[in-house]
């Protein structure tokens, strides 16, 4: 029986993009692990004010810039090599663009932890931390989740962490107006005040970034765009079986 030839190198082709799609979304996860860590370290250097862990989470921005610049390359590579097309394609855009708001999530957690030093050395405020750990559980989860998401290709799972985001969203509102009250009734707190209000601001940037890694995971499962729709008909092209693209 005479052998095809084509059909053998195009199994091996197919095998070897496989495989280079799937190290992309492997380092994309473990860009993820990496600043979900990141997170985590921020939230309790503020809280035990912790100098040290503070600036290790600090210096570890360095690494994730650099895994973002390694996810950008490879997907860039894999668009050049191989024009990917529908799920394929969504999957390397998808990865890219998480990239992005994994490297600001990482951001976010340096300021964190800047924030989180001024307090140890000048003094810690009077209000604030309460609602920073309990904000910062919430969007840590939602990093989480939206990881997991991304790991699994679960569009409802990311539609939970958009949903989420809009419950840290009003818990920032509420903590903000608490404190803006407490720096009016002593002004003498304001400084340090300040510095928890900025931590809470990074925590409600941290919830935005995740909600954005869950719209992705919904793009790169569905096929639709969910940015900038809504909550109410982003979770009806979640739960639209058909509007699923090959």
């Amino acid at each position: 029986m005479p052998v095809d030839m084509n059909s053998d190198l195009n199994q091996h082709i197919s095998q070897q993009f496989n495989s280079e799609l799937e190290e992309l979304r492997s380092q994309l996860l473990a860009m993820g692990g990496a600043v979900e860590k990141q997170v985590s370290d921020a939230i309790e250097s503020l809280i035990e004010a912790d100098s040290d862990l503070a600036l290790s989470v600090r210096a570890k921005d360095d690494d994730v810039n650099f895994m973002e610049v390694s996810i950008d390359e490879e997907a860039a590579r894999i668009l050049a090599r191989r024009q990917p097309a529908a799920s394929d394609l969504r999957l390397v855009i998808a990865c890219t663009k998480a990239s992005t708001d994994l490297e600001r999530i990482g951001d976010e957690a340096a300021k964190i932890a800047r924030f989180s030093m001024e307090l140890a050395e000048h003094g810690e405020a009077p209000r604030g931390y309460v609602e920073a750990r309990h904000i910062g559980t919430h969007v840590r989860r939602m990093v989480q989740d939206a990881l997991n998401a991304f790991a699994r290709f679960d569009a409802d799972m990311a539609l939970a962490v958009a949903q989420e985001d809009k419950n840290v969203d009003r818990e920032y509102r509420s903590a903000m107006r608490e404190l803006v009250t407490y720096m009016m009734e002593d002004p003498r707190a304001i400084s340090r005040v300040l510095n928890i209000m900025w931590v809470l601001r990074s925590l409600e940037r941290i919830g935005d970034h995740a909600r954005n890694i869950a719209e992705y995971v919904i793009y790169l499962v569905k096929g639709t765009d969910v940015r900038h729709i809504g909550l109410k008909r982003m979770k009806a092209e979640v739960f639209d079986r058909s509007s699923t693209e090959a």
